[in-house]
């Protein structure tokens, strides 16, 4: 695994008083979490009205020891969620369980009650949610948040019986906060939410889960929303607490080479069934599922399309500090300079500080870089959602930095933004057809048999059937829904897209779909993007040149091959460092020496 060389705080070593008898470290004789031919069905079983939905899980045996990580993977509606809410007892009221058994320590909790499930939460079983910002409590401090969990169990987790004083569990949440590693924990009880990073906020909710001790934890899809520095960081807290408390983790997720750098064992779902449950090295080295084959040959890094697509020569604007290299084709987009200054009670952040870069017509250029590094507000300058302190911003060679009003809004029809996450991006009202078509009736664009031939047109060249037109959001996949964002994005005809962590909440297999997809439109319709993200795997497969941000600043930039293999920038050593797919790079590296 990656170590960060980050200066955030790491683990620290737990205190004395909250270290579980070795007896209880150790492993023990037999399973902790025992399930046999479980499955779960939603809604309406059996019914005269017509056929039975096909179970969401169906069949699944599966153990987990003390101390032992495992991860389960597969791609969205694998059924992987599902089965983690069962084994906490959180399934909707429309699910339920239909055959199987499902034990934990000896208990049975197939048909345990939610009383009974109740007294399991927190003490027994922990869960860490997915997005911290959803499940933080953002009125409350961080110190409220985390001693709640001590007021709800009185006398859990420690030595005798009784209520805490106010001192009593104040010491308790600090040291909590230290043993995941959050700096300054004095400090950080007294903060907000929306005052800590993503990484911090995770950990957070790590340290609630954790608060009672609980003999498993179930992390579900933990570290889908950040960066790779702070994802090791966060990752490193669930290996801490396995080796030293004996805490078995179930770790949901769709990325495969987080999986196989942290995880002792990864089960593969794939339709509601577990495809493998295999030891890490035995699935990298001898998949027996073609499912898993397939996962494992999407998730290997390095580039499909053999570099640069274009033929062209890579940009001489490979510096910051070399404005004047600028290539002699105009670019489909050009920054110089960029600055923006946030000021706060009397104080000033420069957010983005002198960055310079261009987009070549046809190509891709990925801008990447920690959490608050300064690539998505970057991205905001560009589309004018912000106004730049200093510096221009050129698109097709106009100057586009000062426009405002209708001027702003004709920019927009050529230059056009795919938000991270669909579900919050299309409008759950409007049917698919609507929602691509919007931007048209917006802009008073064509009639309306005109404005439907387009959308059909739109639907085509994003690979949906046209009966999709008809749909509503929430009936579609996650890829499916992107698929919509790009096609409402390229409905006015534009040139330029700012794909801001389009695809870092999708699984691997639909992240390769949306990026042939987009690489197919590319081709097409010559377009240009500008590709922000966090996750370098991504960024290797689909960019032409990269721009590496930190604190506000531009440190490097290049052709994307030369910048992987060889970065000039300590900063950028260190983001490579960390980038997870450690063990799938091994295997591709071992693979490749073996057919020189």
């Amino acid at each position: 695994m990656s170590t960060s060389t980050s200066s955030t705080a790491t683990v620290a070593p737990p205190p004395e008083s909250v270290v579980r008898p070795a007896s209880v470290v150790g492993p023990a004789a037999g399973p902790l979490l025992q399930i046999r031919g479980l499955t779960i069905n939603y809604g309406r079983t059996t019914s005269g009205l017509g056929p039975a939905a096909p179970p969401a899980v169906s069949g699944v045996d599966l153990e987990v020891r003390r101390g032992e990580i495992v991860a389960v993977v597969g791609e969205s509606g694998s059924g992987k969620s599902t089965l983690a809410h069962a084994i906490i007892g959180l399934l909707p009221d429309t699910g339920r369980i239909t055959a199987g058994s499902l034990t934990f320590d000896g208990e049975d909790l197939t048909d345990l009650s939610d009383r009974g499930f109740r007294r399991l939460r927190g003490r027994r079983i922990g869960l860490v949610p997915q997005d911290p910002g959803a499940s933080l409590d953002p009125v409350q401090t961080i110190g409220s948040q985390v001693s709640e969990i001590f007021r709800l169990h009185p006398g859990a987790g420690q030595t005798g019986s009784g209520l805490r004083t106010r001192a009593e569990l104040r010491r308790e949440v600090i040291t909590l906060l230290e043993l995941v590693g959050i700096d300054r924990p004095e400090d950080r009880v007294h903060q907000y939410p929306h005052e800590l990073s993503g990484g911090l906020k995770q950990r957070v909710l790590i340290a609630i889960a954790f608060a009672l001790q609980p003999d498993l934890l179930i992390a579900d899809e933990p570290t889908s929303a950040l960066d790779v520095t702070v994802q090791s960081r966060v990752l490193e807290v669930f290996e801490r607490l396995a080796r030293t408390f004996g805490t078995a983790v179930i770790f949901v997720t769709h990325d495969l080479a987080v999986a196989t750098d942290y995880a002792a064992r990864v089960v593969v779902m794939n339709g509601g069934r577990i495809r493998e449950d295999r030891p890490v090295l035995d699935l990298l080295t001898r998949p027996e599922d073609p499912y898993t084959a397939q996962l494992l040959e999407k998730a290997s890094p390095g580039r499909r399309d053999g570099g640069h697509r274009t033929g062209e020569p890579p940009s001489s604007a490979s510096s910051p500090e070399a404005p004047s290299s600028i290539p002699a084709a105009v670019p489909a987009l050009e920054v110089r300079d960029l600055v923006k200054v946030f000021s706060r009670t009397g104080e000033e952040r420069r957010a983005v500080d002198g960055v310079s870069f261009a987009v070549r017509p046809g190509t891709t250029f990925a801008l990447v870089g920690e959490s608050g590094s300064g690539k998505s507000t970057t991205a905001r300058l560009i589309l004018r959602l912000l106004d730049p302190t200093g510096g221009t911003v050129r698109v097709a060679g106009g100057d586009v930095t000062g426009l405002a009003g209708r001027a702003r809004r004709e920019l927009w029809r050529g230059l056009q933004l795919v938000y991270q996450n669909p579900d919050t991006a299309l409008d759950p009202r409007l049917s698919v057809a609507e929602i691509i078509g919007e931007p048209l009736r917006n802009y008073r664009v064509g009639t309306k048999t005109e404005r439907a031939a387009r959308i059909a047109e739109l639907l085509d060249q994003v690979r949906l059937p046209e009966r999709v037109g008809r749909s509503r959001p929430r009936e579609l996949s996650g890829g499916q829904r992107q698929r919509v964002a790009i096609a409402r994005a390229l409905v006015l005809g534009a040139k330029t897209l700012v794909l801001d962590e389009a695809l870092s909440a999708l699984d691997v297999l639909t992240q390769a779909q949306v990026l042939e997809l987009l690489k197919s439109l590319q081709d097409d319709l010559g377009l240009s993007y500008l590709f922000i993200s966090h996750d370098l795997h991504v960024v290797e497969q689909v960019s032409d040149d990269v721009g590496v941000m930190h604190r506000g600043r531009l440190v490097e930039t290049g052709p994307t091959a030369a910048i992987f293999a060889d970065p000039a920038s300590e900063y950028t050593r260190r983001l490579l460092a960390a980038n997870p797919g450690h063990r799938l790079r091994d295997l591709a590296a071992s693979r490749s020496k073996g057919t020189s």
